[in-house]
């Protein structure tokens, strides 16, 4: 292959699939993309309705990203599309700027999702996928957990036929907006949100091949038709027929500043849903993704989204899942579902006009309740405590400041937590083990100590967070045994080194040199070792003997007609 096919099929990946496409995958894709599209259609409305923007717009939002995500993404599985998370915060972000003018929400809304997927797009082609890596676990379930809290209180205005004044950003603004009026439920709302989430509950437990949503949405939707109610129930209204025509948000240069902070977070947000999508099920059927590449096609999918009136999406487990369990072979199954989202723009729109807001929620509601994972916290509670605190931190600032501020609080909570580990590194006193040429921690293991060598291995990265911890305990370990002439590191855990990591090391064998220990350097990696070699005291110490490939050896250096040179 040239090179410009090797960019082509790197950047374009449908371009290697399309070439190996068979009648039997079209068939494949077919079935899976008619499922997800089942699936879709209402929860891209139901996501909508929970962004604040038109139903529709969740639609136009699928129907675009599906195909560029076909396009561009590494995964036969992702079905690109709204999702719970990402509504949530474009509403929560949007809805203050917007100040109850709808032509502005929805422009904010699109301008959001054109910058979400810049931001994507860039991040990606600069290879920045490991970004993720920023949120930890116990932060990303801490978040997770209090977000779809959120969400759901959010949700019960429309499950009760409640009249709310002022914007749920937060779960403490559910409750101090919609508490005071639970006694003004709507009867008949409030029975039709029943029995919508009692059908999606028992389908989706006992006949989990019935697309739920669908049926709640189809059902709910000719209920309040035919029986008149649009009257005593709050209904989507008048919807659009056909498609969007594309353009850029009519906003200005300070729209883009105030959403700018909130596009960074969604975008990681989004990013993280999706690579976690598409890599649990690359496992699973033994193919692989592409972080950055994935990071281009999500990010292209956003942009695309916002040009055509929509919203941020993301790839989606739920959505994923039926994918996958359809049985799609390629991309080309998204392509399909957009297909039909097209077709349902085109035929259904009328019948839309009549689609309760109820039956939205009650499919938002079952969606999000499968989020909250109070399993995952008490196992990470087992684990580590200090990682239950984080999870704990982070969804409270969630509930109470809301998503945005509450996943800055989880970026830093996450870094804390490995400046705090880094600063604390695990360095065992080594022993050899009886009989044996093998060395091992003191405290784990039946050894010999000799009184004259200390013997430590060093669990941590030679870097400017660990640098100082690491000297002191390996200065704390010769000082508290006086008779001590020898220090051997043992470097078999050193993954990397900085100048701060490298300086310390010489610098710490030059001030126990001065009281008469000699330092010795046992199982250095090549790459630390490389980084090592450009230091003058390290070259010092390789000219006297004192970087040895394992602690035996070292030992046996130590033991030698010299006994060392101290």
């Amino acid at each position: 292959m040239t090179t410009a096919p090797l960019l082509l099929a790197r950047y374009v990946p449908s371009t290697v699939w399309v070439r190996r496409y068979r009648r039997p995958d079209l068939t494949a894709d077919l079935r899976a993309g008619a499922t997800v599209a089942v699936m879709l259609i209402p929860q891209a409305m139901a996501y909508a309705a929970l962004a604040g923007v038109p139903p529709i717009a969740g639609l136009y939002a699928a129907m675009v990203s599906l195909v560029v995500y076909a396009v561009f993404g590494t995964s036969r599985y992702i079905s690109v599309g709204p999702v719970a998370i990402d509504s949530l915060l474009t509403a929560a972000v949007v809805g203050p700027l917007a100040d109850g003018d709808v032509v502005t929400y929805v422009a904010l809304a699109s301008l959001l999702a054109v910058m979400v997927g810049t931001l994507q797009t860039t991040a990606g082609l600069v290879r920045l996928g490991a970004l993720v890596n920023f949120l930890s676990v116990p932060v990303i379930s801490g978040f997770t957990s209090a977000a779809a809290l959120t969400i759901a209180a959010s949700q019960l205005k429309d499950l009760l036929g409640l009249t709310v004044s002022g914007q749920v950003s937060t779960f403490t603004d559910a409750v101090r907006l919609i508490g005071p009026q639970l006694g003004d439920a709507r009867l008949l709302t409030a029975a039709l949100a029943a029995g919508g989430v009692a059908t999606l509950v028992a389908l989706k437990r006992w006949l989990p091949q019935v697309p739920g949503p669908l049926v709640v949405v189809a059902v709910l939707t000719a209920l309040v038709w035919v029986a008149g109610w649009d009257d005593r129930v709050t209904v989507i209204g008048a919807v659009p027929s056909g498609l969007p025509t594309p353009g850029l948000p009519a906003v200005g240069w300070t729209d883009v500043q105030a959403l700018l902070p909130s596009a960074a977070a969604i975008a990681l947000i989004s990013f993280m849903e999706s690579i976690s999508t598409g890599t649990a099920f690359a496992r699973r059927s033994r193919t692989r993704v592409e972080p950055d590449q994935e990071l281009v096609a999500v990010g292209l999918s956003n942009l695309t989204a916002g040009l055509f009136h929509g919203f941020p999406v993301a790839g989606g487990f739920s959505r994923g899942a039926v994918n996958f369990n359809a049985g799609a072979r390629t991309p080309m199954s998204g392509v399909i579902s957009s297909v039909l989202i097209v077709i349902a723009l085109f035929t259904a729109t009328p019948l839309l006009a009549h689609l309760p807001k109820v039956a939205l929620a009650a499919v938002i509601v079952v969606a999000v309740a499968t989020l909250i994972d109070i399993r995952g916290a008490v196992a990470i509670g087992r684990v580590r405590r200090s990682d239950l605190l984080a999870l704990l931190v982070t969804a409270v600032a969630t509930l109470s400041l809301g998503p945005a501020p509450g996943l800055g609080v989880g970026v830093v909570v996450s870094v804390g937590l490995f400046l705090r580990h880094s600063a604390r590194p695990h360095i065992p006193e080594l022993g050899q083990v009886l009989g044996e040429r093998v060395y091992r921690n003191v405290h784990r293991h039946d050894v010999v100590v000799r009184p004259e060598v200390v013997i430590a291995r060093v669990d941590a990265p030679l870097s400017f967070t660990s640098a100082r911890p690491i000297a002191e305990r390996l200065a704390g370990l010769v000082r508290n045994r006086p008779e001590t002439r020898f220090l051997v590191i043992d470097c078999t855990a050193i993954n990397t080194a900085d100048f701060t990591g490298v300086d310390m090391l010489g610098t710490l064998s030059e001030e126990l040199a001065s009281t008469g220990v000699e330092v010795h350097l046992a199982a250095m990696r090549g790459p630390v070792s490389d980084i090592l070699a450009r230091d003058t005291a390290y070259r010092t110490l390789v000219a006297q003997g004192r970087v040895h490939r394992s602690v035996p050896e070292a030992v046996d250096a130590i033991d030698g007609p010299a006994g060392g040179s101290a």
